[in-house]
């Protein structure tokens, strides 16, 4: 009997001393800190462009140009209708002219069209943009975005909830959630100056779901942020051809982009 308690006696000195040990570990001591993985960047190309401009079909095809070689879902293109070719030779706006793109267009310091910006780094014509596309895609996105979209098509009401974390270093920006349109069929003027009554617009931005300028956000790396906005769109809009389009940027341009369908979005 006392030869098995000298047995059992060791054993419990050496857990106790293994559980002293594990109590003088701090929480962040035991936690090994794993940095998020690398996503890849997506590009967003805002095309300052207007029913009036004769060149702005040429713009056009270079962006199909570019989600033809790199994907619609890495290449994500606005139509952004503003300016004086978005209005008649009179002042009358025409159909796809929004408010808020001559806000843009007057905010960005456009002066002529078509041209656009490529993640926001500058202004620039559509014969650059192929240059700088390519040179964005080769960098890490330091945010993640992920969207869930419910939508009533009977009250046309649409909710977006928006997660977003940070995956390499701090984050500080806006978050901005844009409805855009494909498929609408209206008047364009094409490069030999005619009328083509039936050309069909795509990617045209229709509204801001959060805000012109969009809404604060700020993470420390790994940390997330989630976001719930909902709107009521018009019903000129066609449910089956809209998007949202979300980006994160601030003043050193657009971090991070994507897109997703209303179709594929939870019925209500």
């Amino acid at each position: 009997m006392i030869k098995r308690i000298r047995h059992i006696l060791p054993a419990l000195v050496v857990a106790a001393i293994g559980l002293a040990a594990c109590d003088n570990i701090s929480e962040d001591e035991r936690l090994i800190y794993v940095k998020p993985a690398a996503v890849q960047r997506a590009v967003l190309i805002e095309d300052f462009t207007g029913q009036r401009c004769v060149n702005c079909p040429k713009a056009t095809d270079a962006i199909h140009q570019l989600q033809e070689q790199y994907g619609d879902s890495v290449v994500i293109a606005v139509g952004i209708h503003s300016g004086p070719f978005s209005k008649s030779a009179t002042g009358t706006p025409y159909p796809l002219y929004t408010a808020d793109g001559d806000e843009y267009y007057s905010h960005w310091g456009v002066v002529e069209q078509p041209s656009g910006m490529v993640n926001r780094t500058s202004v620039s014509a559509y014969t650059t943009w192929g240059t700088q596309v390519y040179e964005q895609i080769q960098l890490t996105a330091p945010v993640s975005i992920l969207l869930e979209a419910r939508v009533d098509a009977d009250s046309r009401k649409l909710r977006v909830d928006t997660r977003l974390m940070a995956v390499d270093g701090a984050v500080a920006g806006k978050l901005q959630l844009w409805l855009v349109e494909d498929s609408i069929v209206s008047p364009q003027y094409m490069p030999d100056g005619s009328a083509q009554r039936d050309y069909v617009h795509n990617h045209v931005y229709r509204c801001a779901i959060n805000g012109t300028w969009g809404e604060d956000v700020a993470m420390a790396e790994g940390e997330t942020a989630s976001r719930s906005n909902s709107i009521t769109f018009s019903e000129s809009y066609d449910i089956s051809h809209l998007s949202i389009v979300a980006f994160v940027y601030n003043s050193t341009g657009v971090l991070q982009v994507t897109r997703q369908r209303l179709d594929a979005a939870t019925r209500e």
